[in-house]
């Protein structure tokens, strides 16, 4: 899929993306590339090359990895939730930047919200969904 990236980058965008238990804040502007979570680079924060291409792929959709600088700001739950929040935040900002980016993100799923939650515990049970041993006698 084509899209034209082109024009230039005014100022700065920001978005806000949620997974599970975290939140993340994100802001792009126009740069070299460089991505920065929490104040360190993906590498050192994510650890793991599956969650840092899952956070790149929005960008890598509309071919703007490289041209665009993005700072996030994650909080709450762990790194993968986290990865999740950053990743529907920067696709949330690509559409502030281009509403033409939209069809693309769309039909990669990058737009839409995952809604699972963890399963509240349920008093006088061990766990959400666990039972303790019946016993008839």
């Amino acid at each position: 899929m084509e899209q034209t990236t082109d024009k230039a980058i005014p100022g700065a965008f920001a978005a806000t993306g949620r997974r599970k238990e975290s939140v993340c804040r994100v802001n792009l502007k126009h740069g070299k590339g460089e991505f920065i979570i929490n104040g360190k680079e993906k590498k050192a924060y994510l650890c793991r090359d599956s969650l840092i291409q899952h956070i790149m792929a929005p960008l890598e959709l509309v071919e703007l990895s490289d041209k665009i600088d993005v700072t996030a700001s994650a909080k709450g739950g762990g790194l993968t939730g986290q990865a999740g929040a950053i990743r529907l935040a920067i696709a949330r900002a690509l559409l502030l930047l281009d509403p033409e980016f939209r069809a693309g993100l769309k039909k990669a799923g990058f737009l839409t919200v995952d809604a699972r939650k963890v399963e509240r515990k349920k008093y006088g049970q061990p766990k959400a969904r666990k039972r303790f041993q019946f016993s008839k006698r």
